[in-house]
């Protein structure tokens, strides 16, 4: 988890040239704040990575809380930053039209938390159901949990779609879980 601070990369290169496709009067208000927080965040990261990620050893043992508001906005590197702003632009132009801005900032604020105590708690689990206490050290930083809540959530609010995962049509209701196993095979950690 190396990070070149406040140097302009490929991946957010490649970022900012799709959100210029897209359009920035086509981007609701709280995607787009979501997505310029995130750019600022690793353009200028608050914390260095090992102290802005969260695990079962750093969040619950050292209750070092902040970390479960400082995870989800920092990212390993620019192409992590890359692929979770890209699927929050979609998701967030989605949602927030049907949600609303004020509504959509709350689910935005609410998942960004719990993605982190729903990671500490499953950690904790498996720590102790497999007697492993490597678990609780694997620490984690990025915006994917709370991406992946939205896609669960867009599944409700749009049944009965299929999604392309890996070339394969997969219904909606089902792409967010196969997704969420192709990515641990792609990218484990």
């Amino acid at each position: 988890m190396q990070r070149r601070q406040g140097r302009v990369s490929p991946g957010l290169l490649l970022l900012l040239y799709q959100i210029s496709q897209v359009g920035l009067q086509n981007i609701p208000a709280v995607t787009f704040g979501v997505l310029v927080l995130n750019i600022f965040l690793f353009l200028n990261p608050v914390k260095p990575l090992p102290e802005a990620c969260i695990s079962v050893s750093e969040g619950f043992y050292r209750q070092d809380w902040q970390r479960l508001l400082l995870s989800p906005f920092h990212h390993a590197d620019d192409w992590h930053l890359y692929y979770n702003m890209i699927s929050m632009l979609w998701k967030g132009m989605m949602l927030e039209k049907k949600l609303k801005s004020v509504w959509f900032a709350y689910v935005i604020a609410v998942f960004s938390v719990l993605t982190g105590v729903v990671y500490i708690a499953l950690e904790f689990a498996l720590m102790k159901i497999l007697d492993d206490p490597s678990y609780g050290m694997t620490c984690a930083v990025g915006f994917s949990g709370v991406l992946f809540a939205l896609k669960v959530l867009n599944n409700h609010y749009n049944p009965g779609r299929v999604s392309n995962v890996l070339g394969l049509p997969i219904p909606s209701k089902y792409a967010c879980w196969v997704e969420l196993v192709a990515i641990h095979l792609i990218s484990p950690g």
